[in-house]
């Protein structure tokens, strides 16, 4: 009986790994990032953004909305890639389904990534935001599916925005590659 439960939770477990590296490249930062992704605090978001690093969705995507001392904003897998029409960039998502939230009790402080939605707390999909600094009206608002565990340097170099809500002009900073993890 204790083989069988054993090998019954090995087929239960989750099947994705437990971080994101992302190369940076622009005009502001070049680097690399290291994110702990929250697969028991966010386990369907967790899953859907590992699984879209995984076919290489994210590779390309630029940052499109950048706020100094609050967020950078990328993910937009559907309009977040350099030639498209950037204006619309923000905007898209994937071909997965929206996720319902997964609000939790940890704090948005700098390094914290979280997703990116619409009014609708059940809209979030495939853009994320990595947090400059901390912002304490995004508690419980927003699910938080990660944090930076190195190459924050790197976030904070990001091209900023200075466009209206922080609209990147001129050409954005982009994820190079993003690499699921263990």
């Amino acid at each position: 009986m204790l083989k069988f439960a054993a090998a019954f939770a090995l087929l239960a477990a989750p099947a994705w790994a437990t971080g994101l590296e992302i190369e940076i490249e622009g005009e502001g930062a070049n680097g690399t990032v290291t994110i702990d992704l929250f697969e028991d605090v966010a386990p369907r978001h967790v899953e859907q953004i590992t699984a879209l690093a995984a076919e290489g969705a994210y590779d390309g995507v630029v940052f499109h909305r950048v706020i100094d001392g609050f967020m950078a904003q990328t993910g937009d897998v559907q309009f977040g890639r350099m030639g498209a029409d950037m204006r619309r960039a923000g905007m898209g998502g994937s071909s997965r389904p929206d996720l319902p939230a997964e609000f939790s009790d940890i704090d948005f402080e700098k390094g914290v990534v979280g997703m990116a939605r619409s009014q609708n707390p059940n809209s979030a999909n495939s853009q994320f935001f990595i947090m400059f600094g901390p912002a304490p009206h995004l508690n419980g608002q927003y699910t938080v599916v990660g944090k930076v565990t190195s190459g924050q340097d790197v976030v904070d170099a990001i091209k900023r925005g200075k466009g209206r809500n922080g609209e990147v002009i001129g050409q954005p900073d982009l994820m190079k590659k993003v690499t699921v993890i263990d």
